[in-house]
């Protein structure tokens, strides 16, 4: 096995514009972004709330393919403390894709999908 310790992942999204996505996740999930370049148009932007990262890298003119499963799919999966009071504050501004709901494995968890069809879960 090589050496070395795992710290963290980010998933990376590609977007037509990172900057109006940007500012979506901070006035939806509270997110605060750091760009680059410094001023638009953007190429990168780095999202980043308590320890979860969401990394955006522009691609002009993407728009992202609709995936579908019986099961349904997911982009992010995060993890969190307060996931009941985090569900109430977001679904006065955002549309659920999925209810809190008590999964079969013990987790409580939401589903939302961002502007570009990306959908993130947020589970305890």
């Amino acid at each position: 096995m090589p050496s070395g310790k795992l710290k963290s992942a980010a998933p990376t999204f590609l977007v037509g514009d990172v900057g109006t996505t940007a500012e979506w996740y901070g006035k939806q999930l509270g997110f605060i972004a750091s760009f680059a370049p410094k001023e638009p148009p953007y190429v990168y932007a780095s999202l980043n709330r308590d320890h979860v990262e969401i990394m955006l890298l522009r691609l002009e003119g993407y728009r992202k393919p609709v995936v579908e499963r019986p099961t349904g799919h997911w982009d992010a999966y995060i993890r969190m403390e307060g996931v009941r009071e985090f569900y109430d504050a977001v679904r006065q501004t955002t549309p659920i894709k999925m209810e809190l709901t008590k999964q079969s494995y013990g987790d409580c968890e939401f589903e939302i999908v961002d502007p570009n069809g990306y959908v993130l879960v947020f589970s305890k």
